[in-house]
């Protein structure tokens, strides 16, 4: 009498297979993070660049410093708030954003993506202690 089932080599080549389709999944999705956090980031920068240049027309003039997590308010006459929280990059403590104030009317506001845009834009800092930005944005 016979019996009916899958043999052994039927099985060990089907763990295989499920296996290598599983890797090639998570390789796949690696990089999908990567460039949701990179959205991310580039989104925080527009959201920091929208409060400044508001910052700006009230003011007249960029503020001297930004500080992530804590508010952006105005120390001119009008005393707004402009950005409740500042954002911070959520990775990482490692990854910080870098403002900074080139004169009253410009900036730069940079970031540490994970995939290096090309060309890579050098920022006037570190953007953390993984070492210099590679994304800027400036004022307009």
């Amino acid at each position: 009498m016979k019996t009916r089932g899958f043999t052994l080599i039927e099985m060990l080549v089907t763990i295989a297979i499920i296996g290598i389709l599983s890797a090639i999944a998570l390789f796949a999705l690696q990089g999908i993070r990567e460039q949701a956090r990179d959205a991310k980031r580039k989104s925080d920068l527009e959201t920091i660049r929208s409060g400044l240049e508001v910052y700006r027309s009230d003011c007249n003039i960029y503020p001297a410093a930004i500080t992530p997590g804590g508010s952006l308010t105005g120390n001119c006459p009008t005393l707004n708030t402009y950005i409740q929280t500042v954002p911070s990059d959520s990775q990482t403590t490692a990854r910080q954003y870098y403002y900074r104030r080139i004169s009253n009317t410009t900036y730069e506001l940079c970031a540490r993506l994970e995939n290096v845009p090309s060309p890579a834009v050098a920022c006037g800092g570190n953007c953390g202690t993984l070492g210099a930005c590679n994304y800027r944005v400036t004022s307009p």
